[in-house]
């Protein structure tokens, strides 16, 4: 308690710089998922995508990031643990912070896409172990998170694979494929406005006091859905070609449409990204700043100071301007050649996926589930479409990020220790 009074300030002040680097962390790598796909396809630029992505991040992070948050991100460790001695959770969350973004620095920079969701909690439950005991870590919940990394690609890669192979029989393969993209992509537009929506009212505005019912959910989501439908038909009507244009031309203008949808279905996963994602950062910062201000008090929630926000919405934008283009890279273009189409079918089975978790609670993190739908669309041209020296390195990282995070905060704990006490 003494601690906290004599360095309460200068506590606060060095969560909040590196709670600035977590965000970035962020940023550089999770942002990244949203944008790769588009990009990898060449539907969008890497300079548009980070204009895109800075607008929707910060705007999700900002405006729906939420006014308070958990103290103890995703109830990973019990805070009970520490009422007699709250100014270790302080400690504790600032090694937390400096650990998971340091682990995310250094996966950017080498491209791997890994989870900040994931690198916060390895981060988080390696002080709790070391600085209470592992009686305050909910191992149940780090079992749920480890066969997460099975379970949850597969689900993406099944519904990329579906949304994918769909696409070539109906499309691709048809006589005409652009009459038959007249025919049936009101129908995917459809689905990508009607996940979107979804996506966006489970993930984004539940944060801003917009609680809606799980039937008002779904009935503004069909709504967004038949609206986006119908407004792709008319554009799509008025697409003309020569009919005796070759195949080539064909599919080039059906890219096209794949390509504006592309663009819709990005903005949207970076609002919701921005809302959800930013807690990872803003979280252990908010439990700082409130067992500080509470003279060593610990709530389970944190009202959040006005200067919070911003702060994860400039460290996330920062991010991917500076470093965001390796992992960019990674998910475009390292895994398998993506077009429009299969970057659009990898995107709407990436939201398909985060809709049926959140309905299920299932614990997912975005990285994974993305990953996992550009695997899909690869299996769906063949094995070889693959390149598995990339897969391999991904998969490793996911698997390494859980210890990384935990051995880095334990580092960072004993120094923080060591300096104030």
């Amino acid at each position: 308690m003494e601690i906290l009074a004599t360095y309460g300030t200068t506590l606060i002040i060095i969560a909040a710089v590196f709670g600035f680097v977590m965000a970035w962390g962020i940023g550089a790598n999770d942002v990244a998922n949203a944008m790769g796909t588009s990009v990898g396809s060449n539907a969008i630029t890497i300079k548009q995508a980070i204009i895109i992505a800075m607008i929707f991040e910060f705007a999700g992070a900002y405006l729906a990031g939420g006014a308070v948050t958990n103290t103890v991100r995703k109830g990973i460790i019990d805070s009970g643990a520490f009422v007699n001695t709250p100014e270790l959770l302080v400690f504790g969350m600032i090694a937390a912070l400096l650990a998971a973004g340091t682990w995310l620095l250094i996966a950017s920079y080498n491209g791997w896409p890994v989870s900040t969701t994931h690198s916060i909690i390895g981060a988080i439950v390696g002080f709790a172990a070391v600085g209470v005991g592992t009686e305050a870590v909910e191992w149940a919940k780090v079992g749920g998170i480890v066969g997460s990394w099975i379970i949850t690609p597969a689900i993406s890669g099944v519904f990329a694979y579906l949304i994918f192979v769909s696409a070539q029989k109906l499309i691709f393969e048809h006589d005409n494929p652009l009459e038959a993209a007249k025919r049936y992509v009101p129908g995917y537009m459809f689905l990508a406005g009607f996940m979107m929506a979804l996506v966006t009212i489970k993930k984004g505005l539940k944060h801003i006091g917009l609680e809606l019912s799980s039937v008002e959910g779904y009935v503004w989501a069909v709504a967004v859905g038949v609206l986006v439908a119908i407004v792709g038909k008319v554009i799509i009507s008025r697409l003309k070609i020569d009919p005796k244009a070759d195949r080539q031309m064909h599919y080039t203008n059906v890219e096209k449409v794949f390509a504006v949808l592309m663009v819709i279905t990005a903005c949207c996963m970076a609002f919701a990204h921005g809302s959800n994602d930013v807690a990872n950062a803003i979280g252990p910062l908010a439990a700082v700043v409130s067992v500080v201000n509470n003279n060593g008090e610990i709530a389970a929630k944190a009202s959040l100071a006005w200067w919070i926000l911003p702060l994860g919405g400039l460290g996330i934008v920062a991010g991917l301007a500076l470093f965001g283009h390796r992992v960019i890279a990674t998910i475009g273009k390292g895994i398998t050649h993506l077009t429009p189409s299969r970057g659009f079918a990898a995107e709407l089975a990436a939201a398909t996926t985060v809709v049926v978790a959140s309905g299920t609670g299932l614990p997912i993190s975005t990285t994974q589930t993305l990953v996992g739908a550009v695997l899909g669309v690869g299996m769906a041209r063949g094995i070889a479409a693959l390149n598995l020296g990339v897969v391999r390195s991904i998969v490793v990282s996911w698997v390494v990020t859980l210890p990384a995070g935990a051995a880095l905060s334990i580092v960072f704990y004993y120094i923080m220790l060591a300096i104030f006490n």
